[in-house]
């Protein structure tokens, strides 16, 4: 499983695209703060991704889109749990998928692997069949919002 040690630059700059969100790392062996999931996952608090060397990446991204994806009342109190229904839940993890394409060292394949490793459940079976044959919705969502654009590609904006 790739870990935010192995793209540390590569993941803090593509952060930095959804300003206000920041990325700050955790020493080794502390305690992740606004973790859901607890060490080594990411934690978010406000505009703050909580990152350590071994923090997956899918983890990085998942919880960044979290942050694009929620509205701005929630993201104004947001700290530890992301909250959002199913339909942003499903666009979470489609919009983490684009984010691994713009990565030198993970890519969507290699993604697609880490998210099925770690447990990501999806009703066909793997993130891949998802991504490529039961996301249209989760897509849709992301169009709707204005979080990518027509080609599918990130806007780096957050939802309002």
């Amino acid at each position: 499983m790739l870990r935010y040690r192995d793209c540390q630059q590569e993941i803090d700059a593509l952060l930095r695209r959804f300003k206000p969100l920041r990325p700050i790392q955790v020493a080794p062996g502390e305690r992740i703060p606004g973790s859901f999931w607890g060490d080594p996952e990411a934690g978010l608090i406000g505009a703050a991704i909580y990152l350590r060397d071994d923090t997956p990446v899918h983890s990085a991204l998942h919880e960044a889109g979290h942050f694009v994806c929620m509205d701005a009342a929630r993201r104004a109190v947001l700290h530890t749990n992301a909250g959002g229904d199913d339909a942003e839940e499903d666009a979470v993890c489609y919009l983490q998928v684009l984010m691994a394409e713009q990565l030198s060292v993970v890519g969507m394949r290699r993604l697609f692997t880490d998210m099925d490793a770690w447990g990501y459940s999806f009703r066909l079976g793997s993130a891949a069949a998802w991504f490529e044959q039961d996301a249209d919705e989760a897509r849709d969502w992301l169009l709707w919002h204005q979080l990518i654009d027509g080609e599918g590609c990130p806007t780096w904006r957050l939802r309002c």
